[in-house]
């Protein structure tokens, strides 16, 4: 049986108790002596005024504040001064019973459960049923134990902190875990793993009180889509978190292994005993070789243990928890943003988000999220807030984008702004939302019902570089390129460019070696083929330039060498001039592309006259010699 504290109302006064206090009182006229009207006038006062005060406190059910609203206090008037407008009548109210007013008060997280009121137990502090609950053996490492004792006690301020925000979990916690008949050490784990922060985030991506990673999460049924995660819900990730910690214990036999395995990793933990296993060595959790994290992992909550055992030994106060649940479950049947739903059960942002840190984003989608968590003197503020809410409940709903386009277009379709679109999204500059994406969106007269299961479930966002359309080219090798220079001519990346073709970066490549590309049209509607080929273009000018200045400078060396040499090199190279040029020539036209062939043949007619020159030099040193 669930117990809770009864919640406690000032008591109301009773029709006749108020007239009995305003109306003035006869006194006999000896009593009224000349002067004692005005003192008899303000002892009245003062006796009403200590009946007010005076009054102590019973427990009324909720629904009977209601009661209480019509009740005016009545004021007190000297005798002998106006009165002011006349009072109506006093009403004669029947005597009703309020036993049928209200059904059997239940446990929502159990409600096959009927609550006592009246059990004393709902008012014992949470945490001495934690204490009662421990079942683990202390860990051997005394210094290490000591050492985070001692970083806990030098601040008070940290543990006040983790101790309040765990006033809000504690209980599910533990009743989740005597429910298992776990040790309650477990309950602790949180302090450790997020300091009872259902919003915390790891550098490694592990989230929620209990920490889950992605693929943890989802091994044990963690939804996480653009909507919510639920490894920060606070019931969903507590049910994971113990389903996960059992499993390893019948993995391992053995609470500190297991927790070792929570921290470390399973296959770690099985790899490390197979060491030991091969090399004679215990196989215990003070014998294993672990990381510092995980070696210090139990030291720490033992450390946690040993504070919430003896506060007053290390010098703290552990923030009191009450021993009934501080939060119940409220079902919803539409979507409706998560402001309304804290501005009408009477909670700040902050505290709505505290009990349900599982939502991403401003709106809550029945279809996703079936229940919020509120306070148990919130929720039914709520509910009748919520039957005499006038208005509409979402102002927030989802699109899915039919095909891959810029934020831009996509907010001028929206009739929204991109700056907008963007902050509510999340969409980064220079970015495509690609097609199947769900962005979130003002709802409008068009986009008005509440979205479907299947919507919500599968809502994710999908982003691609805005870059210009790619166009597939292929390329010949030239004479020692490789991948990584192809990639620079065309300003490419060079990973890139070897995803599209296999080979190394910097392996030379055979000439005419094919090379596939997918390069972006540039503007004017030149692509980044045709300006790499006309760079190439400029390039091979500048090196046929280079080539004819080596002619003539070999034609000026020739004409100053001695004659003997000079006739020899006329002779030797007059018959073979013609046909080396011609052969290069025909060599060179038949290789060239046609697009390419008049400035092939240009180049073999420019070499061919510059064999000719060099042969008339020579003739003409001859005949000199002659």
């Amino acid at each position: 049986m669930t117990s809770l504290p009864p919640a406690r109302h000032a008591r109301p006064f009773s029709v006749a108790t108020l007239t009995l206090i305003a109306t003035p009182i006869a006194l006999p006229a000896a009593t009224a002596a000349p002067g004692r009207p005005r003192l008899l006038r303000a002892s009245l006062a003062l006796l009403a005024a200590a009946v007010l005060a005076g009054c102590s406190t019973v427990e009324l059910p909720p629904r009977s504040q209601a009661a209480l609203a019509p009740a005016v206090a009545a004021k007190v008037l000297p005798a002998g001064e106006p009165a002011g407008p006349a009072l109506p009548p006093a009403i004669s109210l029947p005597v009703e019973s309020g036993r049928d007013v209200a059904g059997a008060p239940v446990d929502p997280l159990e409600p096959e459960k009927t609550v006592n009121l009246d059990d004393r137990a709902a008012r014992i502090d949470l945490w001495a049923r934690v204490r009662t609950g421990f079942g683990m053996p202390e860990v051997a490492d005394a210094d290490l134990v000591a050492r985070h004792e001692q970083w806990y006690a030098s601040r008070p301020d940290y543990v006040q902190r983790m101790t309040e925000r765990a006033g809000r979990y504690l209980y599910h916690v533990v009743e989740e875990i005597e429910r298992r008949n776990m040790p309650t050490e477990l309950a602790l784990l949180p302090f450790i793993e997020s300091a009872f922060n259902p919003r915390a985030m790891s550098v490694a991506k592990a989230s929620g009180m209990w920490q889950f990673i992605p693929s943890t999460g989802k091994d044990y049924s963690l939804k996480q889509n653009l909507f919510r995660d639920d490894r920060r819900d606070v019931m969903a990730s507590t049910r994971a978190a113990l389903d996960y910690l059992g499993q390893l214990h019948r993995m391992f036999g053995d609470w500190q292994l297991a927790l070792a395995a929570y921290n470390w990793g399973q296959g770690n933990v099985m790899r490390a005993i197979k060491r030991n296993e091969q090399a004679g060595l215990p196989t215990d959790y003070a014998s294993l070789r672990m990381p510092d994290e995980t070696r210090n992992y139990l030291p720490k909550l033992q450390a946690v243990k040993n504070i919430v055992s003896r506060p007053d030994a290390y010098g703290l106060a552990l923030t009191p928890v009450a021993n009934h649940p501080y939060f119940i479950a409220v079902p919803i049947q539409r979507d409706i943003d998560a402001a309304l739903a804290a501005r009408l059960a009477g909670l700040s942002m902050d505290e709505f988000h505290a009990l349900n840190p599982s939502q991403n984003k401003p709106v809550i989608f029945a279809a996703g999220t079936p229940q919020v968590l509120l306070p148990y003197d919130n929720a039914e503020r709520f509910i009748q807030n919520l039957e005499r809410h006038r208005g509409p409940l979402a102002s927030w709903t989802a699109w899915v984008v039919p095909r891959t386009m810029r934020p831009a277009d996509a907010a001028r379709q929206l009739g929204m702004s991109e700056d907008k679109l963007r902050e509510l999204n999340k969409i980064p500059p220079r970015m495509l939302v690609k097609a199947g994406s769900t962005l979130l969106v003002p709802r409008s007269e068009h986009r008005a019902s509440d979205l479907a299961a299947n919507v919500v479930d599968n809502a994710m966002m999908a982003l691609a570089p805005d870059v210009p359309p790619l166009k597939r080219k292929v390329v010949s090798a030239g004479k020692r390129d490789t991948l990584a220079s192809i990639a620079r001519r065309y300003k490419l990346d060079v990973d890139q460019v070897l995803r599209w073709n296999k080979g190394s970066a910097q392996a030379r490549l055979a000439r005419g070696t094919k090379v596939v590309l997918y390069v972006p049209t540039a503007r004017g509607g030149r692509t980044a083929v045709a300006e790499a080929q006309s760079t190439r273009s400029s390039s091979r000018s500048s090196a046929r330039a280079r080539d004819d200045d080596d002619d003539r400078r070999s034609a000026r060396a020739g004409k100053a060498s001695a004659p003997a040499k000079a006739t020899r090199t006329a002779k030797a190279s007059s018959g073979k001039a013609g046909t080396k040029a011609s052969a290069a020539r025909s060599t060179r036209v038949a290789k060239a592309p046609a697009a390419q062939k008049r400035t092939a043949v240009a180049r073999a007619d420019s070499h061919a006259k510059a064999s000719r020159t060099r042969t008339a030099s020579a003739r003409v040193a001859s005949a000199q010699v002659r």
